[in-house]
């Protein structure tokens, strides 16, 4: 579990709820835990793509996969403790009251399970080998990626004490966010450096994946994510919280080499 809880990464999510809670005014160790939580999830489920099974891949975040080191049992075994250690974290939270905690149990729950990102790796796994459009593509990578980016968001909003309106404009700025998080790796698998990325590039293409640019081609893609990084930014300045570490990830995401 440490190993790969540990291994690196860019850390985008509990990022996102940390800055959430910036926008409110909010302490960051209000957010430590629930933050640490999500990217327990988060390591979980690349512990679990990259098994034989799923992607098969040998290295993540520039180290050998988990079932590299320790085998596939131990590391079946591992995600599945990041996973259920995460809602004790969550659960035992002190000076958070049972309501707040239940409603973070409710949401990330859901936006990892089969509504949210196992449903989408589901449906990314049955959509290899055939030709999806980008409606079928987009809804994937809603689910597989983008719920668990928008329940980062959701939850430093919950911690906030914000109001359920808020909390579904800054989801929809989440969700669009992760989108054009998808739609950049999907261009990194193509022309990313393979040592800066920490995991192989061309994988997607070798796993007969339907992405972004092999669908629209490389310039529309660019466009595409140029779109959802704007509406995600539409939605945020819908909020009135101080936006400047948000709108900070929002450029890294659509700048980023990695």
């Amino acid at each position: 579990m440490s190993y790969s809880l540990k291994a690196g990464g860019k850390r985008i999510r509990p990022l996102l709820l940390l800055a959430t809670l910036k926008g409110y005014n909010k302490p960051f160790e209000l957010g430590y835990s629930v933050a640490c939580a999500i990217e327990m999830i988060h390591t979980y489920s690349l512990i679990h793509d990259d098994l034989p099974a799923m992607d098969d891949d040998d290295l993540r975040r520039g180290k050998a996969t988990n079932h590299k080191v320790f085998g596939e049992a131990m590391a079946i075994l591992a995600g599945d403790g990041l996973l259920t250690y995460s809602f004790n974290i969550i659960s035992s939270l002190a000076d958070v009251d049972a309501e707040t905690k239940i409603k973070l149990i409710q949401n990330i729950s859901e936006a990892a399970g089969p509504e949210g990102m196992v449903g989408g790796q589901v449906a990314d796994m049955e959509g290899e080998g055939k030709p999806l459009s980008v409606e079928e593509l987009q809804g994937i990578h809603h689910h597989k990626t983008g719920d668990l980016l928008a329940v980062s968001v959701k939850a430093g909003a919950i911690l906030s004490g914000a109001s359920d309106n808020e909390i579904e404009l800054l989801g929809t700025f989440a969700k669009h966010l992760g989108i054009a998080f998808q739609i950049k790796d999907d261009i990194l698998d193509v022309v990313g450096d393979e040592e800066a990325l920490g995991k192989p590039v061309g994988s997607d293409e070798e796993n007969d994946k339907s992405t972004y640019p092999s669908i629209l081609g490389m310039d529309k893609a660019k466009e595409k994510l140029a779109y959802h990084l704007e509406e995600a930014k539409k939605s945020l300045y819908k909020v009135e919280i101080d936006h400047t570490l948000l709108k900070e990830i929002v450029e890294y995401i659509g700048n980023r080499s990695n």
